[in-house]
């Protein structure tokens, strides 16, 4: 095989009570990337499509991921061209770094005859993530390799759980068109939080987790709280509040603040509350007068695929 296409999902991040260690990943949006063997050793981008990004191997987050990989085969020589469609917009809060990341590391395994596990790639691609946001975090990267749901039980050493998801389960995803950076977001968190707040998040995550693997519904809603994070990002998100208490009140089993912002993602039981809560947030933002696009989405339980 000399050349590969592939389909990079988006993805939400912290899953409310999940910051930093809970992921998900959806059928829709996602990139397009085709990576392709070259006789010239190392990466080159040779094109981007949809938004204006550096094309420049140690400044593309695609191209750093993939260096990753091969850095580790030391006496490999290989080189590789990149094409990257983005569909998923950069600051969107949905995983675009971590889409083109993720694609770049398991296109290039691929091509080399799969010498990693998908799971082992996900360290190659946090790369992408810290040269993204400066924080090597896998929360975007590992759903988006594994699919499904992810729980990064821990970082050091690296060890990352694929949960079982619900049948039905569901989620919308609007993104307003204001740009909150992922650096510009971390800066405004506490490098300490109180012991209730903390005992609250891990009940809570704790929770989240059994439901994935009971379905149970109702438990999922009530875990789908973020005690931590979202009190300090939301003020970021014009209208955030709104929009979460329109879906609360449309049938979301919980909403959230996706990733860093600003989009904001709401889980559902099914399709047609799902499509119900869209329609609900739109008023929000129509009302306020800001542009947006909308998603309703499966959760995607195989990641990348190979188109």
């Amino acid at each position: 095989m000399e050349e590969i296409k592939l389909f990079c999902p988006a993805t939400i991040a912290n899953v409310s009570c999940g910051f930093d260690v809970l992921g998900l990943c959806l059928t829709q949006p996602g990139d397009e990337m085709i990576i392709r063997k070259s006789s010239t050793p190392g990466i080159q981008i040779t094109k981007i499509g949809g938004h204006n990004l550096p094309l420049a191997t140690e400044k593309n987050v695609a191209g750093v991921a993939g260096l990753a990989l091969l850095n580790n085969l030391k006496e490999l020589k290989a080189g590789f061209e990149i094409e990257i469609y983005k569909h998923i917009k950069p600051g969107s809060g949905i995983g675009s770094s971590a889409a083109s990341a993720a694609g770049a590391v398991f296109g290039i395994n691929q091509l080399l005859g799969e010498p990693f596990s998908t799971k082992d790639l996900i360290p190659f691609a946090m790369q992408g993530e810290l040269l993204a946001s400066g924080a090597l975090h896998a929360d975007n990267v590992a759903p988006a390799l594994l699919g499904g749901f992810t729980l990064v039980r821990s970082y050091e050493p690296l060890d990352v759980i694929k949960l079982p998801v619900p049948d039905q389960l569901m989620a919308t995803v609007i993104h307003p068109q204001l740009e909150v950076k992922t650096a510009d977001a971390r800066s405004v968190l506490k490098h300490s939080v109180s012991l209730k707040s903390a005992i609250t998040q891990w009940g809570n995550l704790g929770g989240l987790i059994s439901a994935l693997y009971t379905s149970d519904y109702n438990l999922l809603a009530r875990c789908l709280h973020d005690e931590i994070i979202e009190p300090l990002r939301s003020v970021l998100i014009p209208g955030f509040d709104e929009v979460k208490k329109t879906a609360l009140a449309h049938g979301a089993l919980g909403s959230g603040i996706s990733g860093s912002g600003p989009s904001i993602f709401a889980l559902s039981k099914d399709k047609e509350t799902a499509q119900k809560i869209a329609s609900a947030m739109a008023e929000v933002y129509q009302k306020f007068e800001v542009d947006y696009d909308i998603h309703v989405s499966k959760i995607n339980g195989d990641g990348i695929k190979i188109l």
